[in-house]
């Protein structure tokens, strides 16, 4: 049984319990972070306090005391659970006032509740999926305006994740004004001949740690990166695809809309991209 940590306290998961008011549950007022764990370390967990601090000021929410020893909370859930590879589960919500109300409760009288849960993964970074690449499907981005903010409001993506699922493939792009935003749960790309291209930071979508880092390893390696919008007929035509994500790391997109990118399987781009990502990212691990 998963020791996981509420409030200040480590619990076994059976006896882990959030109040019935709480604004996370009533409102979706909370935000989130996922940070993986590869060799029992924490990968990247930096960016993921750093952009954890932005979501919370972006919602004006307050900072739960516990925030400068988050480290060590995770370090401490990776030992209880003897977690090798995986990934940890923080979310932090503007907490539980006495009623539901749709006015921000009194910080003084209302402290955030903060949850986090580990997930053991098991050959997480050697995953058979990304020898063979995913396939997806595009749909149109029905999401909120404020996709920059990690927030637990994730109805829209599982949504799309059922949509892709009913037709039969792994994963969906989704698509405003006819570009590619991002997909359900990561970042997405092309490659034209040595660029990569990847969609502009802003308001439109999630601001990515893994994104952040495989682009910086890209440019250290002398690919060259173009920040722009791309559509679905660019996605198509482009001779590599590939997601990232903080579960998947660099993953190959070997179809969209049912027409094969590139030669249908992953290429060398994207794989080597992910094996530069996992090397740099084990040794910066803490």
């Amino acid at each position: 049984m998963r020791t996981v940590y509420v409030n200040g306290e480590y619990l076994p998961e059976n006896e882990a319990k959030v109040s019935i008011f709480d604004r996370g549950f009533l409102m979706a007022d909370g935000v989130y972070e996922v940070t993986s764990v590869l060799d029992g370390k924490l990968i990247d967990f930096a960016g993921h306090a750093k952009r954890l601090e932005r979501s919370l000021n972006e919602l004006d929410m307050p900072h739960p005391a516990v925030l400068p020893d988050l480290l060590e909370v995770h370090r401490e859930l990776v030992r209880l659970n003897g977690i090798e590879e995986g990934m940890i589960y923080l979310q932090i919500t503007r907490g539980a006032p006495n009623d539901r109300d749709f006015v921000f409760p009194d910080p003084k009288t209302t402290t955030p509740t903060v949850v986090l849960f580990t997930q053991n993964k098991p050959g997480l970074a050697d995953s058979p999926v990304a020898k063979k690449g995913i396939k997806v499907i595009s749909i149109e981005d029905q999401r909120w305006a404020r996709r920059d903010i990690k927030t637990v409001q994730l109805l829209f993506p599982s949504m799309g994740k059922m949509m892709a699922k009913a037709a039969g493939v792994d994963d969906a792009w989704m698509v405003e004004d006819g570009a590619v935003t991002e997909g359900t749960s990561n970042n997405a790309y092309i490659i034209k001949g040595n660029t990569i291209i990847t969609r502009h930071l802003g308001n439109e979508i999630l601001h990515g740690i893994t994104r952040a880092a495989v682009l910086r390893f890209a440019k250290e390696a002398q690919m060259q990166v173009e920040e722009r919008s791309f559509t679905i007929a660019e996605a198509q035509e482009a001779d590599e695809a590939f997601i990232t994500s903080a579960s998947t790391f660099v993953m190959p997109v070997v179809e969209v809309d049912g027409v094969a990118v590139g030669s249908g399987a992953p290429g060398p781009v994207a794989a080597r991209l992910r094996e530069i990502y996992l090397e740099e990212s084990r040794k910066m691990a803490v």
